[in-house]
């Protein structure tokens, strides 16, 4: 079903903040980018006022949508969980957590018990939220015969020995010690509901969370309706009601916004952006941090199995080329590893360059001087088969004959994670921490690249295991720079994401990567 007012839309949109994998089903976003200060920096836009409804037009999944928060997956499923609900934990701009629900949580000495204290808050039907609400919520999360997405990342709790220490106190108690526990408090779709709510079915009927806004009205696949909370624990939201509308294809976003239909549009291509920016009718937020493109090779055959190969490839691509191709200009270059921006990101290390010379000595070395490689892409992520044309006549400049194999979006994910020896690759926000246990240990069920190395693995659980933050960010640095040398990921950028909003609306934030915490937060915009 549709919503009338955006006839003929189908296309769905893609969540960000899995991983590429289709058995996480959606993709990973992740990217840096800049724009001008009179069209991002919104929140400094004088005082804000109280009153009146928002509509933001959002890609949807049809008449299956749901607002259960554990089954969120889509971008609109995101936006709408976190107006109903919250979590013990979110992402800030740098992608380290920030307590919400939880007002402190403090480790032993050997990071395998954790305590948490719950800030005061209420659900929408007044009732507190307490510890028996947090572990009845985990626990549903985590249950084998459910596809919660959260349920990977509480992996590492004992959830049948943790317990409540009292009625705002919970202490977690863990399979492994776990420097980086506040990561899993923060998890995409971890989100607090009252305790025994799963059970009557009625997400989509009644739904009570503890966010800052409470339900109205929901039609799946058209629209949803929410109200301002007026005791929501961190103050109430500036606007009456939030309005949720779908609409799949972008140029129905677009003219909804330019119509006055909504005063917020999700997810833009750099084509509009450049077109509305600066004094145009809308106004232009371009996020940083929330896209992360590359390739991934596969370093367990044949010819990635060399690590001269590989080296050979990181000097092969123009970054600045595929940025200003593949994403119109709308991002800036990366350095082949992930997280730009972000805590951990080992940001010393020299940026690499094109070098062809060095390229075809390295593949001489390797006997690799006449290679021939198939590289899969898929018009299933934005500025995929630009970038695969792009680099294929890249290489063809150092020797390397590049054949380009389209691959279908359905499964496009499913088929590159075991098959093939390059494919084009896209990531989203999400922790440095949380990519090397989700993509490059040798248990990791996302390991595209196939990068298994014991000595690794054990790097991480040491980096896991050691309290003091500025030894565990030497650990971590020291491990991507065994990636920078060795690893299967060219990362030649990070991507813009770009919003649309009516010029009255004021306070949207132009520092939050897809996904985080104050990505898609209406509680804090109003109208002008």
């Amino acid at each position: 079903m549709h919503d009338e007012r955006f006839p003929g839309l189908h296309r769905r949109g893609f969540l960000a903040a899995a991983t590429g994998a289709a058995s996480l089903g959606a993709l990973v976003l992740a990217g840096c980018g800049s724009s001008s200060a009179k069209d991002t920096d919104r929140e400094g836009d004088g005082k804000p006022t109280k009153g009146g409804r928002l509509r933001a037009a959002f890609a949807g999944g049809g008449a299956g949508e749901t607002l259960d928060p554990h089954l969120a997956n889509l971008f609109a499923d995101a936006a709408r969980a976190k107006a109903l609900y919250d979590k013990l934990a979110d992402f800030g701009a740098d992608l380290s957590a920030r307590p919400r629900l939880a007002e402190s949580w403090e480790a032993n000495k050997t990071l395998d018990r954790w305590q948490v204290t719950l800030r005061k808050a209420t659900f929408h039907d007044g009732r507190p939220v307490t510890a028996a609400d947090v572990l009845y919520s985990y626990r549903r999360i985590a249950d084998p015969e459910q596809a919660f997405r959260a349920r990977a990342s509480l992996e590492p709790i004992d959830l049948d020995a943790s317990r409540a220490t009292g009625e705002r106190g919970i202490e977690f108690v863990l399979k492994r010690p776990t420097a980086e526990f506040p990561n899993v408090l923060a998890a995409f779709g971890a989100y607090v509901v009252p305790e025994n709510s799963g059970e009557s079915g009625g997400f989509d009927k009644k739904p009570i969370g503890s966010g800052p806004f409470r339900f109205v009205s929901f039609v799946p696949g058209r629209s949803a309706v929410f109200r301002r909370y007026d005791d929501y624990w961190e103050g109430a939201p500036h606007l009456d009601e939030l309005e949720f509308v779908v609409a799949n294809e972008e140029s129905a976003r677009v003219n909804a916004l330019l119509g006055g239909q909504v005063e917020y549009a999700h997810e833009l291509n750099p084509t509009t952006a450049r077109a509305h920016e600066g004094e145009g009718q809308i106004a232009i937020v371009r996020l940083p941090g929330s896209a992360m493109q590359g390739f991934a090779m596969k370093t367990d055959r044949a010819p990635f199995d060399d690590q001269r190969v590989r080296e050979a490839f990181f000097l092969i691509a123009d970054r600045k080329e595929l940025v200003d191709g593949a994403l119109s200009g709308a991002g800036v270059i990366g350095n082949d590893l992930f997280g730009k921006g972000y805590e951990y990101y080992a940001d010393g290390l020299p940026q690499r360059g094109q070098d062809l010379d060095r390229a075809r000595a390295l593949l001489e070395q390797a006997g690799a001087e006449n290679l021939k490689v198939t590289l899969d892409t898929s018009a299933v992520a934005a500025g995929f088969v630009e970038a695969a044309g792009i680099f294929r006549d890249q290489a063809k400049k150092a020797g390397v004959t590049i054949d380009v194999r389209m691959g279908s979006k359905d499964s496009y994910w499913a088929d590159i994670l075991d098959n093939g020896t390059l494919c084009c690759y896209r990531s989203g926000a999400m922790p440095v921490e949380a990519h090397i246990s989700q993509r490059l240990l040798s248990d990791s069920t996302t390991n595209a690249t196939k990068w298994k190395h014991k000595d690794f693995d054990a790097l991480y659980q040491q980096a896991q295991a050691t309290r003091d933050k500025t030894e565990r960010a030497a650990v971590y640095e020291r491990m991507q720079r065994r990636l920078y040398t060795e690893g299967g990921f060219l990362i030649w950028g990070f991507a813009d994401w770009i919003l649309g909003t009516a010029r009255r609306v004021k306070g949207v934030s132009a520092k939050a990567p897809a996904n985080t915490l104050d990505w898609a937060r209406f509680d804090k915009v109003w109208l002008a």
